[in-house]
């Protein structure tokens, strides 16, 4: 309860859509004779990693990030595809814009992910419902829906049972819900992170929930063993804002495994460069300073950056640049994480909020969800 003069922020109603198998849902749409089949999408080199696979390749235990080879050996008779970038963003573009005319307030992610604010729709889960049955029509896309009062609610919910997910729930039904689930379902605790957990015994949200505090303040720190326990209560204060004036946009990722293969590397980075493209280009962004971010085995940190004459977000270009600065730099020990990010941009460049954004203090609305509806 909150204390006297307090200022509570206001309940809001949350949706987080996703397509299903989006590359690959692409691919079987322009070309219907591969419904059915195994398909795959993925680069041809060596190094090559899995974009993305369709549920049928997905009973063969091949999934995304996965070493392309490795999804061979799994199911030889898949069909293996090239990305296509060009394509996904015209199917992404027409699902984006019938997602804008049904809620004004939309923080796009990927080209095939995004948060709306539906708080404000007179009937935000039927108006949901309406909105996935009008992209199906129309585009073709099957996306996974989740609703709920915060970003993190939705995020999970919509990746519960999928595909074809409509999950509606409050945040206390999420915590029934996900009790027995692991850890590791819950953006920004990964496998590390989750592994430490396992080791404190610590192997559900229920028992994340529970635990003492101080036993997680000296595993973690003190400030990331509350985070730890809110994500578990399914606490987040981010909202949803569709634009700010933007300075950098980036992606990285952390290994499982501490990477010291530098043609692994180039081929990481080079998965990472076409996702930060793909970014760049559905937003239209181009800029001039490419950089690269590189984590050691000892945690220790460097950076390296190279400005351009004129602004780019061609993916060859970006990527032959942040390769190189990666040779130039050469790792002396494994990489724990390694990321790539496009600055100094053209000037009135705007792109979503980060989810950490305080959330704006406003009339509170008093939705409730009387009951959670989980569906397959």
């Amino acid at each position: 309860m909150a204390s006297p003069g307090t200022q509570l922020a206001p309940r809001r109603v949350i949706a987080h859509v996703d397509a299903d198998a989006f590359y690959a849902s692409v691919h079987l749409l322009e070309d219907p004779s591969l419904a059915g089949k195994p398909v795959v999408v993925a680069g041809s080199g060596p190094r090559s990693i899995v974009t993305t696979a369709s549920y049928e390749a997905r009973t063969f235990g091949i999934g995304s990030a996965q070493p392309a080879a490795r999804a061979r050996q799994l199911c030889p008779h898949a069909v293996f595809l090239a990305p296509d970038f060009t394509l996904y963003k015209a199917y992404s573009r027409r699902a984006m814009e019938l997602m804008e005319r049904a809620c004004p307030t939309i923080e796009p992610l990927s080209l095939d992910e995004a948060y709306l604010d539906i708080t404000e729709l007179e009937n935000p889960v039927r108006a949901m419902r309406e909105l996935v049955a009008e992209i199906r029509e129309q585009v073709g896309l099957t996306y996974s829906v989740g609703i709920g009062p915060n970003k993190l609610c939705a995020k999970v919910l919509s990746d519960y049972r999928k595909p074809a997910a409509f999950n509606v729930a409050s945040r206390e039904q999420c915590c029934e819900i996900f009790a027995t689930a692991a850890p590791r379902i819950i953006p920004g605790i990964g496998p590390k992170t989750a592994d430490a957990l396992d080791a404190l015994g610590i192997g559900s949200l229920a028992a994340l929930r529970d635990a003492d505090q101080s036993l997680l303040a000296r595993k973690f720190g003190e400030r990331r063993g509350l985070e730890l326990q809110a994500r578990a209560a399914f606490e987040h204060a981010g909202v949803v804002q569709p634009h700010r004036e933007v300075k950098s946009v980036s992606e990285e990722t952390t290994f499982d495994i501490d990477i010291a293969d530098l043609e692994e590397l180039e081929e990481r980075m080079r998965e990472l460069t076409a996702e930060l493209c793909e970014r760049l280009t559905s937003r239209e962004l181009r800029g001039r300073t490419i950089g690269i971010k590189v984590r050691l085995a000892d945690f220790s940190t460097a950076t390296r950056a190279r400005t351009i004459e004129a602004p780019t977000n061609h993916y060859e270009y970006v990527a032959d640049i942040a390769i190189e600065l990666l040779r130039e730099y050469a790792p002396a020990q494994p990489v724990r994480l390694l990321g790539v990010r496009v600055a100094a941009f053209d000037r009135g460049a705007s792109e979503p909020d980060d989810e950490d954004a305080e959330p704006r203090i406003g009339e509170q609305l008093r939705l409730r969800f009387d009951r959670a509806r989980v569906e397959p």
